[in-house]
């Protein structure tokens, strides 16, 4: 098995199609073929289905189960390449981080930021997701770091906590509640509630918080975005749960905390378990558990952060 036949299987597999994958590598078709029957004889299997003329195909059980196993070769030897350029004094070099949506809002600009003023050679690729998406990235080697919410339990990945995220009850001005100094989980009983989309780290919460007091809250709207569920609350449609990092600290909402012990997360750092960090990663790591949320500006991180002790979804 050689390097070039992952990527053009990877290729193949990622476009569904022999025809697409060669114009992306820029290679003849009939040379791609021949190099991925070439791997399928090696290893004994038939990686993908075929129609006529191959134009589109869908992969085979066994197809599906080396994806994983390409890609993360494929990340190892750009995990590589970029530690060999870093011997250079990281004078170029490419870092892929992760992170949650609420995070992007108000302290990945900070952060990314303040590596960028450190390390400017470094070309840097922001993914953003959930943390249930990031961590399984984090674990096949196509993200070098992410910022997620604990717990994100998987035997491949290693979490770093950084700080930990208060919770608060945003509401636009004209809210019932909005002149109260803090709210009890017990007030969301009935409340219209703005919720966040299936797979965010905040509707888990919120919704166990609830659970946990015997409340139910009144879903007004489903689905939303970091921005999306923000717009609503601001425009009066409801109330929502969100990290406190993520309401402006001016402006047209309007954040109120829990009672004691209140609600909150962790955010961690998570990396690949058993696998050195290349030199861009560990620079990004030396950053992150340096970097004071509290202190960054408007647009790095919210106001009040009380507890925060470094490093950058909801």
């Amino acid at each position: 098995m050689r390097f070039h036949q992952l990527v053009d299987f990877l290729a193949v597999a990622e476009e569904g199609s022999f025809t697409r994958a060669a114009a992306r590598l820029h290679v003849a078709q009939p040379s791609l073929s021949r190099q991925v029957r070439l791997l399928e004889r090696q290893l004994g299997v038939v990686l993908f289905h075929r129609g006529p003329g191959q134009s589109r195909v869908e992969l085979t059980a066994e197809g599906a189960a080396l994806v994983p196993f390409a890609r993360r070769v494929l990340a190892d030897v750009e995990a590589t390449l970029a530690e060999a350029r870093a011997l250079a004094g990281m004078a170029s070099g490419r870092l892929t981080v992760g992170a949650t949506p609420s995070l992007c809002t108000r302290v990945v600009p900070g952060l990314l930021a303040a590596f960028h003023a450190e390390h400017p050679g470094i070309e840097l690729h922001l993914v953003e997701a959930g943390s249930h998406d990031l961590v399984p990235q984090v674990a096949a080697g196509e993200l070098d770091v992410a910022l997620v919410v604990l717990p994100a339990a998987h035997d491949q990945v290693a979490t770093t906590p950084l700080f930990e995220d208060r919770l608060v009850l945003a509401v636009a001005p004209g809210h019932p509640l909005a002149a109260r100094p803090r709210v009890r989980v017990e007030d969301l009983d009935g409340l219209p509630l703005v919720m966040f989309r299936r797979g965010y780290d905040l509707r888990t919460a919120t919704l166990a918080a609830c659970r946990a007091a015997g409340v139910s809250p009144k879903l007004v709207s489903q689905g939303g975005e970091m921005d999306g569920v923000l717009a609503l609350v601001a425009a009066g449609l409801g109330a929502a749960v969100v990290p406190e990092i993520a309401v402006p600290p001016v402006g047209t909402l309007v954040a109120l905390p829990f009672d004691e012990p209140g609600l909150s997360r962790t955010v961690a750092l998570a990396r690949r378990r058993h696998r050195p960090l290349s030199r861009p990663a560990a620079a990004f790591v030396a950053v992150a558990t340096a970097y004071d949320v509290g202190a960054a500006p408007a647009g790095g991180a919210g106001p009040g952060r009380g507890g925060a002790t470094g490093g950058c979804r909801a």
